[in-house]
């Protein structure tokens, strides 16, 4: 007498597993990721002039002005640059001359 073979899961069963790999990759990549690019919009956008700032490039400077498509450093005497606002990687000083704590940047 033959012996009856297991059955194939049905595929709502299947999809169970993908689910939860997808919460999970949810959970631990996208979400943070999204919640820092939240974060980098806001202190962009609450730049004020004499502002110390680093570039993504590595560039130490003073927030001179500020414009919706650019912002224009002081890097030196007598040498500014404008980049796009995105290339700001974190503040170092606010206005007010007090350190940025290590947690904000």
């Amino acid at each position: 007498m033959p012996q009856p073979s297991a059955a194939a899961p049905g595929p709502l069963a299947m999809l169970v597993p993908f689910a939860m790999m997808f919460l999970i990759f949810y959970v631990l990549v996208f979400r943070p990721q999204a919640k820092a690019r939240k974060e980098h919009e806001r202190m962009v956008k609450g730049l004020k002039k004499h502002d110390e700032v680093v570039t993504s490039g590595g560039l130490f400077g003073t927030v001179v002005n500020v414009k919706p498509e650019s912002i224009t450093l002081r890097i030196d005497e007598n040498v500014r640059v404008e980049i796009e606002p995105a290339a700001i990687a974190r503040l170092v000083k606010a206005k007010g001359g007090e350190p940025v704590p290590a947690e904000k940047r």
